[in-house]
């Protein structure tokens, strides 16, 4: 018979595994916030013109990747906070369509996971 859900122990183990993992993440999150309120501290206020044309376009590009990369980090840190939720509601590891337990090696490569490598192909 299968298993329908992962044990009390395993549930421990990937836990510890995500706290460590949303921490580095919310440090990751922190400096780009953090660079995002900053970018305007080297300005070109005092070089060329033309050069200052350049580097302000050059500055914007800079300010919308690192927005990208800032709104990608704070998706990350919401999906292992919501594992972390699932982990405390014992569904943690459970593939959202197949109701399957997704196997333990890809939850410890992507402990955020819901669905199963099945679920995945057939998407």
């Amino acid at each position: 018979m299968a298993q329908a859900r992962y044990g009390n122990a395993d549930l421990k183990e990937f836990k510890a595994l995500i706290e460590e993992k949303l921490e580095m993440a919310r440090e990751d999150l922190d400096q780009l916030t953090r660079s995002l309120s900053n970018i305007d501290s080297n300005n070109t206020n005092d070089t060329a013109a033309s050069f200052k044309l350049m580097e302000d376009g050059s500055e914007t590009m800079s300010k919308e990747e690192t927005a990208k990369l800032a709104t990608r980090q704070e998706k990350f840190v919401e999906s292992l906070e919501n594992a972390l939720l699932r982990i405390g509601n014992k569904t943690y590891g459970l593939c959202r369509v197949t109701g399957k337990l997704i196997q333990k090696e890809r939850l410890k490569l992507v402990p955020h996971a819901t669905l199963s490598i099945e679920a995945k192909r057939m998407q």
